[in-house]
């Protein structure tokens, strides 16, 4: 079958079927034509056309109770109406009923062609983000109809046909990652590779050598050459998590690699040419390290040509039903478990919560849960038992009795404790969650003697 786009014309007059038949063919499409409601209904089960325009007025039925057996079915093609004497009722009627457009005859060739485009890619543009959000579900659960939600779905839509780099900002666990894949997904570069490196999760002086590569003998232990993140993701997508972590001397570097789209690895002469996209990811506001000197204005304005905010999950927790099930499906499939389902009880205290530790917080609580449950069943004493507090502050944890500041280096151990559980030993992400810099949680670590399974 051939990859332009079907377009069924229904009108029982012949002289526009043939007319709307010619001027549709030579712009490319292909067209079928039927001349009442039965055989439109038929042409759209064989011929499963892209596009219908259909005529208001037919001999058996009208076009309206088209419209109606068609029905809310996901995959109906996109309809126009056409009508000589249709009326506002009528087109109100039409819209009400999914039609996307309404054409008053008669019509002109230019104004018939524009409609057909552009309700085309409207439709198209509609399929994208169901694709989006399809891969949301699938990888991470990130589901909802908040309206927190629905502007990030629409700006990775608009995002990811374009050669643009994007910036996506947001706490820890919202899903940055989660996004900047769906970005890659839906570009033209779905193909190609997608690369990641996180600028916090490697030591400053191994960052050059992981972003730009190195040749053999750069450095001390460089026994052979070793290409970077940016070589490993030509022809596709380069994700930098944590791009506010990155050490000035670098921001430098990777300044001019955006600018001249070519580099030099570590201990290396040779100019080699990039095609990477750039998408980079911060839960730092960049404006404000760039006010304090950290961070480079001219890569900031590089980086965030189009921005996309994503929303903590206290600010949408309409979603935390349906996102807590999707989440608790994953797992079960996951763990090879029996499936479980929530109590409305649970669901409530799920809701209670504040989710500091956002989606990733709700994701361990969800698979926590999901293995402990009992008789197929969540029920809302087992979320409570399982949230951060719910043990008791004394007793082991805390002494029953001793100085003031044994009980309060106790308090702090539990704090320090429980956070870096809850971001599964990443402590830039809990240094950042207790408002510490990284520096400072290391030493309190280290003075309190916590200890870290990493």
């Amino acid at each position: 079958m051939s990859d332009a786009p079907r377009i069924l014309v229904v009108d029982d007059e012949p002289n526009i079927r043939t007319t709307f038949s010619r001027a549709l063919d030579l712009e490319g499409f292909v067209v079928e034509t039927a001349e009442d409601a039965a055989g439109a209904l038929g042409a759209i089960d064989g011929f499963a056309p892209h596009l219908v325009l259909l005529d208001l007025k037919l001999p058996d039925h009208d076009g309206l109770w088209v419209l109606e057996q068609l029905g809310d079915d996901p995959d109906r093609p996109p309809v126009v109406m056409m009508s000589g004497h249709g009326t506002l009722e009528s087109a109100v009627k039409a819209t009400r009923l999914g039609a996307k457009d309404f054409l008053e005859k008669p019509i002109q060739i230019d104004r018939l062609l524009l409609t057909v485009r552009n309700v085309l890619e409207l439709d198209s543009l509609d399929k994208e983000v169901s694709v989006l959000r399809r891969t949301i579900v699938r990888r991470h659960g990130m589901v909802g109809d908040s309206p927190g939600l629905l502007r990030v779905l629409e700006a990775v839509r608009r995002a990811a046909p374009t050669k643009a780099r994007v910036l996506i900002t947001g706490e820890s666990g919202v899903g940055k990652e989660l996004v900047a894949r769906a970005i890659h997904e839906l570009s033209r570069r779905a193909n190609g590779p997608f690369v990641k490196l996180n600028c916090a999760a490697i030591p400053e002086n191994l960052v050059e050598s992981e972003l730009f590569g190195h040749e053999r003998g750069a450095f001390t232990g460089a026994d052979r050459r070793r290409l970077g993140r940016f070589e490993r993701a030509d022809g596709g997508t380069l994700f930098l998590d944590e791009v506010g972590e990155m050490p000035l001397v670098l921001q430098a570097r990777l300044l001019r690699v955006l600018q001249e789209g070519e580099l030099e690895r570590v201990g290396g002469s040779a100019t080699i040419p990039v095609d990477v996209r750039v998408i980079a990811a911060t839960n730092r506001s960049l404006p404000d390290e760039v006010a304090a000197g950290r961070f480079r204005e001219d890569l900031y304005y590089r980086l965030a040509v189009l921005p996309v905010d994503v929303p903590p999950l206290r600010s949408r927790m309409s979603d935390v039903p349906a996102l807590a099930s999707a989440l608790l499906e994953r797992s079960c499939s996951t763990h090879d478990l029996p499936p479980v389902e929530w109590t409305d009880e649970a669901l409530r205290a799920l809701m209670a919560h504040d989710w500091p530790g956002n989606v990733r917080e709700l994701g361990n609580l969800v698979d926590r849960l999901a293995i402990l449950a009992r008789d197929g069943l969540i029920r809302g004493d087992d979320v409570r038992a399982a949230l951060p507090g719910a043990a008791t502050l004394t007793g082991s944890t805390i002494p029953e009795d001793g100085a003031l500041y044994e009980l309060l280096e106790a308090f702090e151990r539990r704090i320090i404790e429980d956070r870096i559980a809850r971001f599964e030993g990443n402590m830039t992400q809990a240094a950042a969650d207790l408002g510490l810099e990284r520096s400072h949680l290391y030493k309190k670590v280290r003075k309190l003697g916590i200890r870290r399974d990493d």
